[in-house]
């Protein structure tokens, strides 16, 4: 039972060695290394969006907290104290 199980799994390693030196060396032509350049541009595009979907949720919480009006001006007259003119 030795041989038959060595030489199946010696066929194993062989096509995933050949699967994998396909894919490295597609990686590796115009059209592999456009394809990882797009994906990563994606990739970092959808960091920033996150990043500024976090940064203005966060900054409409804090304005909220604070009082502030939205244009960033604090909100110094009360209710009372409004021109008399």
């Amino acid at each position: 039972m030795g041989r038959p199980l060595w030489f199946v799994a010696g066929a194993g390693v062989g096509v995933y060695a050949a699967a994998r030196a396909r894919r490295a060396a597609d990686a590796l032509t115009a059209d592999g290394l456009r394809d990882r350049l797009r994906g990563w541009q994606v990739g970092a595009r959808m960091f920033v969006d996150e990043v500024n979907q976090g940064r203005t949720e966060r900054e409409t919480e804090l304005r909220e907290q604070l009082g502030l009006r939205p244009h960033g001006l604090p909100e110094l007259t009360s209710p009372e104290m409004k021109d008399p003119h």
